[in-house]
């Protein structure tokens, strides 16, 4: 299916997934949004499943910002991060909230990119913003696909530069990527976009 053609708009969320080697990766986008970032940024990042405390610390502590883990039917609030709680998917509901489940593991993970980035893109269509890092599988792949579909913005950390470029290549594969950029690039788009730094 050939992709529509995107129209400029501003966002209203962004999803971030990664897996092996997106951590650092991660830390450092983490670390570059302001405090009056104005949109919600939600985290899909495999994590092992049975270590719940210390990685929302980790991350908190390169972030301007503070990371969350939400609760189930939790409302989304502007400019908040919401981290994927460990052995749960979080996908993105009509009416504003979150849900959180403990259904069956997709591409052998729980969290799922791929759940986040289907239910984030059925909400907010084209404008939403993804970004997918470094990782060892193909979780996301068919998730940025689906953001693709329904005119959403994707961006993938470039190949070359990530720790394991599985994830990255996969949706490159699986769909057209707007943007495959190296990091300091992502950040760029980031705190530099004004489709971003406006509600």
């Amino acid at each position: 299916m050939t992709p529509k053609k995107k129209n400029i708009t501003h966002f209203k969320a962004i999803v971030i997934g990664g897996s092996a080697g997106s951590f650092p990766v991660i830390s450092e986008l983490l670390s570059v949004i302001p405090e009056y970032f104005p949109i919600p940024i939600f985290l899909s990042m495999h994590r092992l499943k049975h270590i719940r405390k210390g990685f929302q610390e980790a991350l908190s502590i390169r972030s301007i910002k503070s990371v969350h883990e939400p609760v189930d039917k939790e409302s989304i609030q502007k400019g908040k991060i919401y981290l994927a709680p460990a052995n749960y998917h979080m996908g993105i509901e009509l009416g504003n909230s979150i849900f959180l489940s403990t259904d069956d593991p997709v591409n052998n993970s729980r969290p799922s990119i791929d759940i986040t980035l289907d239910t984030a893109s059925y909400v907010y269509k084209d404008k939403l913003l993804a970004i997918l890092l470094s990782g060892a599988n193909k979780d996301g792949a068919i998730g940025m696909k689906k953001v693709n579909m329904r005119g959403g913005t994707t961006i993938v950390q470039s190949p070359e530069e990530c720790l394991i470029n599985t994830m990255p290549k996969a949706a490159i594969e699986a769909t057209e990527i707007d943007h495959v950029l190296e990091i300091d690039k992502i950040t760029s788009y980031l705190i530099g976009n004004k489709y971003l730094l406006k509600e």
